[in-house]
């Protein structure tokens, strides 16, 4: 296995890839070259952003690399004792669209089921629960989108519109979702817009103490990541871990 990482001397890097003797990380002279590499065939995947901002990281994936998805996406795959959650999108789509909406929760399934192992458990957030916020176009791309997964996809768990009390806390689902399946127990949280999945993620990690791999940059033929600025040693080896599990690998 070989991933390239342009910033392979950053020392944040260097902490987090000693965990893994068994994986080949290979240096790239920026970007570009990161892409051009893995395009012939050098390399696995991809991982960076250490040291670059997300929009570079992306645009590069997006001019260089091909697609598997109608839409590319991200999430991320949170952690913290023993409990797992993935966010998206949180990182690309600024404004999604119902059918990039629903390519979104499509792929973050995929991405959460390949690293855990688990049944998807998708709660649709909102600041309205079950028509409590009333009409809204916004309400309707979840609802789209939710009969489109239960068609497709029989064997996920998903519900919504929800606000994330009732996705999360089975005290407060019994109370405001009695009848959803998911019962407080969403494990993917799709969230309506970068803004609010952007907030979220940063949340857990900076006030709540939990791990955050990612951005997981999904819909490419490659599993592929950006990584936070901000991120830890800990982030980046769970988000090694991440990208591992996609090619079906510990």
């Amino acid at each position: 296995m070989k991933i390239i990482f342009p910033e392979l001397e950053n020392p944040i890097v260097k902490e987090a890839i000693r965990h893994f003797p068994d994986i080949e990380f290979i240096p790239a002279d920026g970007l570009d070259a990161a892409a051009e590499m893995l395009k012939n065939g050098e390399a696995d995947s991809i991982i960076s952003g250490i040291d670059y901002p997300s929009r570079d990281v992306v645009i590069v994936f997006k001019n260089h690399l091909p697609l598997k998805s109608t839409f590319f996406s991200s999430c991320f795959i949170c952690k913290k004792d023993n409990q797992i959650l993935a966010l998206a999108d949180c990182g690309v789509n600024k404004q999604p669209d119902a059918e990039k909406l629903y390519c979104i929760v499509e792929d973050t399934a995929e991405t959460f089921k390949n690293y855990t192992g688990e049944q998807p458990k998708i709660a649709m957030l909102s600041y309205s629960t079950y028509g409590s916020g009333g009409k809204n176009p916004d309400l309707e791309k979840i609802h789209f989108v939710i009969e489109k997964i239960r068609a497709n996809h029989p064997d996920y768990l998903i519900d919504g519109e929800m606000q994330l009390d009732a996705a999360t806390n089975p005290r407060v689902a019994e109370k405001k979702t009695p009848t959803s399946p998911l019962k407080g127990n969403a494990n993917i949280l799709i969230t309506p817009d970068l803004n609010s999945g952007n907030i979220l993620y940063k949340s857990l990690e900076q006030f709540a103490g939990w791990t955050c791999a990612g951005p997981i940059i999904q819909g490419f033929k490659t599993p592929l990541a950006d990584l936070s600025r901000g991120s830890t040693a800990e982030d980046i080896a769970l988000t090694i871990n991440v990208i591992l599990k996609q090619f079906g690998k510990d």
